[in-house]
């Protein structure tokens, strides 16, 4: 196991060595930073200084190599909006991210497990036909556009929760509920065929043929095999919600490390948006790393 985890740790090297030079090839090519800091009223001897001040006037493989040495040490520079460290700013907003990342996985699985479970034990049946039709529908719409629904129905119809912002669990609700939606979705058809697999094996026949009742071998034999791949997809799934959360932010006004990225990108604030970047695919990293870990343990066969 110590030997499987030091190689992925140093297989996540290479792999965060490419998204980082992808960020700056595709930064350095959105344009002008400093046109845009300065505006149309920018003389060129402004434009001159601040390019030389920001290191923008050097060779483009000198800043890419500074960069890298930068970013080894956890060094991005400062914002060009905020003038603060941009990886301060950055994590400064992950918790707020992290607050509405964890409530829409928290849902889903509320959702998913109990009805992904009651699917499976009446498959084929209209209930099962009926979840099926809905678990489609709700991973077919995309999150921007429930967003913006839940937000009329909700907040400008009922008026019963607030429309953006943050501050309160109200304002939590819908856009935990627009992330947890598609997720869930997910989460409840593959508990369905976790479940419906583990009732075909047999050893559930041979405790069913021992008499013992049909709810003890569903949650005592059963469920606590099926189980095993779900935990692990979770915590994919909750990766994926990290980077999917930024969409999210954006439509409710969450003030999260989304809304920052999105004001970086306007601004051509590329420190922030490298720190950004760099930060969530660190995260995702960690996390499939933790979903094998945990696949691996709890499961022999992944270990043989």
């Amino acid at each position: 196991m110590v030997n499987y985890l030091l190689r992925r740790v140093l297989e996540a090297i290479p792999v965060l060595l490419i998204i980082v030079t992808f960020v700056f090839i595709l930064v350095n090519v959105a344009g002008d930073p400093v046109a845009s800091m300065l505006g149309d009223e920018g003389t060129p001897e402004q434009v001159a200084a601040t390019r030389r001040a920001l290191g923008l006037d050097r060779p483009i493989f000198v800043q890419y190599g500074e960069y890298l040495w930068n970013v080894a040490q956890g060094d991005f520079g400062d914002s060009y909006r905020y003038g603060q460290p941009a990886l301060v700013l950055v994590l400064q907003r992950l918790p707020v991210t992290l607050t509405l990342a964890i409530s829409g996985i928290v849902l889903a699985i509320i959702f998913a497990i109990p009805t992904g479970v009651v699917a499976a034990v009446r498959r084929g049946g209209v209930l099962d036909n009926s979840l099926l039709g809905l678990s489609v529908l709700a991973k077919a719409m995309p999150n921007f556009w429930l967003g913006i629904m839940l937000i009329l129905v909700f907040a400008v119809g009922l008026g019963v929760l607030p429309v953006s912002g943050s501050g309160s669990i109200a304002h939590l609700v819908l856009p935990a509920i627009a992330l947890a939606t598609g997720i869930g979705a997910e989460i409840m058809m593959l508990v369905r065929s976790s479940v419906i697999e583990e009732l075909g094996n047999d050893y559930v026949r041979t405790a069913r043929g021992k008499g013992i009742k049909e709810s003890r071998v569903l949650s005592a034999h059963a469920l606590r095999n099926a189980f095993v791949p779900v935990a692990s997809i979770v915590l994919l799934q909750f990766a994926g919600l990290i980077g999917g959360a930024i969409i999210v932010e954006t439509v409710f006004a969450w003030p999260g490390l989304g809304m920052l990225l999105i004001q970086a990108v306007s601004n051509k604030d590329l420190p922030v948006v490298q720190a950004g970047v760099f930060v969530i695919a660190l995260m995702i990293i960690v996390v499939n790393l933790c979903g094998d870990l945990i696949f691996r343990l709890s499961d022999r066969r992944i270990q043989l």
